[in-house]
Order: C-alpha cells, then structure tokens, then sequence
C-alpha cells in the first residue's frame, strides 16, 4: 500500500475531538481507575533506616579459598589475581594499588 507524505496526519487528539462527550468521559473514568492508590503506612514498614540494627539477620556468603593464580598483598591485605602484582620485596607482595 502506497503512503502519501504529504497528506495530514491524523492521531488520538484529531480522533477525540469527533467522540461524543459520553466516551471522553468514560475514558477519563477509566484513566483514572487505573492509578493505583499506595498506602502511606504500608510504604513505611519496607523501609529501613541507615545505622538500622541488623543482628538478626544471617547472610549466607560462598568463600573460596585463596586460588593458584592469586596473591595476598602484605600492605592492604586484599587477595589479588597475579596480574595485579606490581613488586616483591623479600617474601612481601605488593599489589598495583599500594606499590
């Protein structure tokens, strides 16, 4: 089907204005319905302060050990892959970070 560009184009606002005032208004209606209406108290209990005590709650964490391929470095003490080692002083590894 051929297109004409040059032709009005018609959308939702030129096809309102031909409904009656019935329809405009049932259509608002339901516009409206569709809003949900939040709770204010019901918001609040899902929210948790910072500084909020958290001794009752348990994570559940997987550790690894310390693989082949990683080092620990002897200044920040954070386990790094090889390719971050920067220098080794002794038996001391350093990391990018701290070199």
């Amino acid at each position: 089907m051929a297109t004409d560009y040059d032709a009005p184009r018609r959308n939702e606002a030129d096809e309102l204005g031909e409904d009656s005032l019935e329809e405009l208004k049932a259509r608002r209606a339901e516009a409206q319905s569709a809003s949900v209406d939040v709770d204010e108290t019901d918001f609040n209990e899902n929210l948790e302060l910072p500084g909020a005590d958290l001794s009752g709650e348990e994570l559940t964490v997987r550790v690894l050990p310390k693989q082949e391929d990683e080092f620990t470095c002897s200044r920040c003490f954070l386990v790094q892959h090889r390719t971050r080692l920067a220098s080794t002083r002794g038996d001391q590894l350093l990391c990018r970070d701290c070199a």
